[in-house]
């Protein structure tokens, strides 16, 4: 045993330490491209483990990296400097589950779309929806303030994390917010754990808002002849003071990838599809749904299908979650951003897009949360071409650039991570990112917890 093995396995048992260099093999990479080697993985049980192994790692200055499903796309979870992978996988426990109160109290391990199944059965609804739902966990969620396509009506994690139990730099448990919806006694520390992308703390426990069930929803799958009309409808809809559970959008390029791969029959002349669902009461839907096509009409509507069944609404959303293993066959490499423009700017930043594509004569295929201006953009490449990196870099530098110019922003749920930190000042002051390493600093002086995220690391932090 090494040193380190032999204190952290002192710590939580020799069962749940390894340095076996095959398991550390399967935590050195994630969702992404990136890949690093950790010294040691840790499978943490309690908030007590996970301070102790922060205390020992304080002790001996070796970098923590907390880690969940490790379903992230920016590197968030990888061990760039080596050291500690700590996972909070086995913490996976529904804890609580208040009716009267509607809130439930949950350790990080457990699974997004595990909760939800488990408060819909109490007539209860947990919105937020990242597409990793099925695998991704809670506390990643909150380390990375996730979204998802019912974000336009409902909002994202931040908008449900009432409180949490945090494991601090330092090894402290602290707990921040609480069970009630009014709280302002003191820092709302609650805002600056979520999305500090495991940076400043590690949840342990999380405490969270849950919401009524809608009584039903309904789907639609519109088609139109151009991206603007699709847009020009986006903003028509919210216009309307109508504001749908969902609201994707897929350009000409995407629905050129789902054509044969789906149930459902494209037009060839198709620009772009909006899928829009409406949810509350049943006796409502009908007349949402009425409202939405008045309100689109005559804005390049070229067809429309409208689920009267859960059939029907599934065979909608397949072709949605089709897009990823659709696109990811037409190229032997792709690289998946996100990025957000106001809703208006979706036409212009696609129209940039288009254009970027041209240019660059690398194939670029969007869709996304049309509803938040949310924009996912794959990159499709194939990087064994002698000098294709260097010009897949040069282009999402563009990408993002262009976004920023419309006013918006480089991560709409994706977060920075590893892959987005040489592009922070694109987005923010200098004054904005002093003060955000000022807080690091302070709260964790010898840089010992995710080192590497989200700020590059510079000579004061050697």
């Amino acid at each position: 045993m090494s040193g380190l093995e032999r204190r952290l396995t002192a710590l939580v048992g020799r069962d749940r330490v390894t340095t076996a260099k095959t398991d550390r093999l399967l935590y050195g990479f994630d969702a992404g491209r990136g890949r690093f080697l950790p010294e040691a993985v840790v499978y943490a049980e309690s908030a007590e483990e996970v301070a102790a192994v922060m205390r020992l790692a304080g002790e001996l200055k070796v970098p923590v990296v907390p880690r969940g499903a490790g379903s992230g796309l920016t590197g968030g979870a990888l061990a760039v400097h080596g050291g500690i992978i700590l996972s909070l996988a086995r913490m996976n426990r529904i804890l609580e589950i208040d009716t009267e109160n509607l809130l439930a109290v949950v350790q990080p391990g457990v699974v997004t779309a595990e909760l939800q199944a488990r408060v819909e059965k109490l007539g209860l609804f947990y919105p937020p929806d990242p597409a990793s739902k099925e695998f991704s966990t809670l506390g990643g969620n909150v380390a990375e303030c996730a979204g998802g396509p019912r974000c336009v009506k409902y909002g994202s994690t931040r908008d449900y994390v009432l409180g949490l139990e945090v494991v601090t730099p330092a090894g402290e448990i602290i707990h921040t917010g609480g069970r009630t919806l009014k709280n302002v006694v003191g820092f709302d520390l609650t805002r600056l754990f979520v999305g500090c992308e495991g940076t400043l703390g590690i949840a342990t426990e999380i405490t969270l808002r849950l919401l009524p069930k809608p009584e039903a929803k309904k789907t639609m799958l519109l088609f139109f002849s151009s991206i603007d009309g699709a847009a020009e409808s986006v903003s028509a809809i919210i216009g309307a003071r109508i504001i749908p559970a969902t609201l994707e959008f897929m350009d000409r390029a995407t629905l050129a990838c789902l054509r044969g791969r789906t149930e459902i029959d494209l037009p060839e002349d198709c620009g772009a599809a909006l899928i829009i669902e409406v949810d509350g009461r049943r006796e409502w839907l009908d007349g949402e749904v009425a409202r939405v096509m008045a309100v689109v009409a005559g804005r390049d509507v070229i067809g429309s299908v409208v689920a009267e069944t859960a059939e029907e609404s599934e065979r909608i959303w397949q072709m949605r979650r089709a897009v990823s293993p659709a696109v990811r066959a037409q190229a032997p490499d792709r690289f998946n951003e996100d990025i957000v423009v106001p809703r208006s700017k979706i036409p212009q930043m696609i129209r940039r897009l288009e254009a970027l594509s041209a240019e660059s004569g690398i194939p670029i295929v969007n869709f996304g949360h049309a509803g938040d201006g949310n924009i996912h953009v794959y990159i499709l490449t194939d990087l064994c071409e002698a000098g294709m990196e260097a010009r897949v870099d040069a282009l999402i530098e563009q990408v993002f650039a262009a976004a920023v110019e419309l006013r918006g922003s480089i991560s709409g749920e994706h977060g920075v991570g590893l892959a987005k930190a040489r592009y922070l000042a694109m987005e923010l002051s200098p004054e904005t990112i002093a003060y955000m390493r000022t807080l690091k600093r302070a709260l964790d002086p010898d840089d010992i917890l995710n080192p590497g995220k989200i700020f590059l690391r510079g000579p004061d932090d050697e």
